[in-house]
C-alpha cells in the first residue's frame, strides 16, 4: 500500500520540471520516497471495511497524505520545532530555503483540498461536501493546527495529563481521526454503526501513535528515527513520558490499543487490516 500511495502521490504532485521549478521540486522532495504513510493505510481499512471502491479511497488518503506532510514541513521551520532533519533527510527548509518551504507547505495544503473536491470522488454531492468540511476542521484551528499552537505555547510548562491529551487530540489524533472517517464516507452508502466504531477506532489510535512517539523519542537515537532524537526534552517540552513515567506511557499505549480492537470486533475478520494497522502503531520501535 505504502508503495500505492508513493504513485498516487507521484501523479497528483506538479512535476519537478514543471515552472515555478524550485517550489515544484521542494513540494515533491517533501512528501515523497519517505514516511510510513500511516494515515493513507488508515483509509485505506476504513474504506474497505465500508465497502468502498479503493480508487476513490485513494483521493481520500492522498488529501490526508498532503496534510500530513505540508504541517512536517511547516513544523520543522525555525519558528516552529526547528529541526534539520525529517524522515532521514534534510528538512524541507535546509534541503531549499526557508521561503520555499513554507510556500511549499502551503501549496501541499492547497493541493489536498484541490485532490478533495475533485468530480465524482463521491456518488453524493452532499457526503463530498461534508468530507472536505472534515478535512479542513481536523487541519485548522480546531484541529492539528491549533494542536501546534497549544505544544508551542506549552514550552516549559507542567502539564497535566488531561492537557497534554487535549493537545494531542488536536495536534496529531484530529488529522488520523478524519483519516479513518474520510476513508469510510468513500463508500456509496457508508453503514453508520462501522462509522462510529472507526470514529472510536481512530480517537484512540491516533492517541496511542502520540504516545509511542513520546516513548521512542526517549529510546531510539536520530539515526533509527530519522528526526532528531530528544529534541522534546531538550526544549522542555511536556511529553506522556514526563508526566506518565516511562513503564505506565508504555501500559497506556497497551490500554488504548485495547479500547481500539474493542471498537472494531463486532466486523470480525472483515477489520483485520485495522487491527494489523494498529498493532503496527503501537508496537512500532524504530
Amino acid at each position: 500500500m505504502q508503495h500505492r500511495m508513493e504513485n498516487v502521490l507521484g501523479l497528483l504532485l506538479p512535476s519537478a520540471d514543471i515552472a515555478p521549478l524550485h517550489l515544484h521540486q521542494a513540494m515533491r522532495y517533501a512528501i515523497l520516497g519517505g514516511g510510513k504513510r500511516v494515515r493513507a493505510l488508515l483509509a485505506h481499512a476504513a474504506g474497505e471495511l465500508c465497502g468502498a471502491d479503493p480508487d476513490k479511497v485513494d483521493a481520500a488518503a492522498a488529501a490526508v497524505e498532503l496534510i500530513h506532510a505540508y504541517s512536517l514541513v511547516h513544523d520543522d521551520l525555525p519558528c516552529m520545532d526547528d529541526d534539520d532533519l525529517r524522515r532521514g533527510k534534510p528538512s524541507c527548509h535546509r534541503q531549499f530555503d526557508e521561503a520555499t518551504a513554507l510556500l511549499a507547505g502551503d501549496a501541499l495544503q492547497s493541493l489536498a483540498f484541490q485532490v478533495l473536491a475533485q468530480p465524482a470522488l463521491c456518488d453524493s454531492a452532499a457526503r463530498q461536501l461534508e468530507m472536505v468540511h472534515l478535512l479542513a476542521i481536523a487541519s485548522g484551528s480546531r484541529g492539528m493546527a491549533g494542536g501546534q499552537a497549544i505544544d508551542l505555547a506549552s514550552t516549559g510548562l507542567a502539564l497535566c495529563q488531561e492537557e497534554l491529551e487535549f493537545m494531542h487530540v488536536h495536534k496529531t489524533g484530529a488529522l488520523i481521526r478524519a483519516s479513518a472517517l474520510l476513508g469510510a464516507y468513500c463508500a456509496p452508502d457508508a453503514d453508520q454503526a462501522k462509522v462510529r466504531a472507526l470514529d472510536r477506532y481512530a480517537k484512540c489510535i491516533g492517541l496511542a501513535f502520540q504516545v509511542v512517539d513520546d516513548i521512542l523519542d526517549t529510546q531510539a537515537d536520530t539515526a533509527t528515527l530519522g528526526k532528531t532524537a530528544g529534541k522534546d526534552a531538550e526544549r522542555s517540552k511536556p511529553t506522556y513520558v514526563t508526566i506518565l513515567g516511562l513503564s505506565r506511557a508504555r501500559s497506556f499505549t497497551q490500554e488504548l490499543h485495547a479500547d481500539a480492537l474493542e471498537s472494531i470486533a463486532p466486523f470480525g475478520s472483515a477489520g483485520q487490516r485495522l487491527v494489523e494497522l494498529a498493532a503496527f502503531i503501537t508496537q512500532r520501535k524504530f
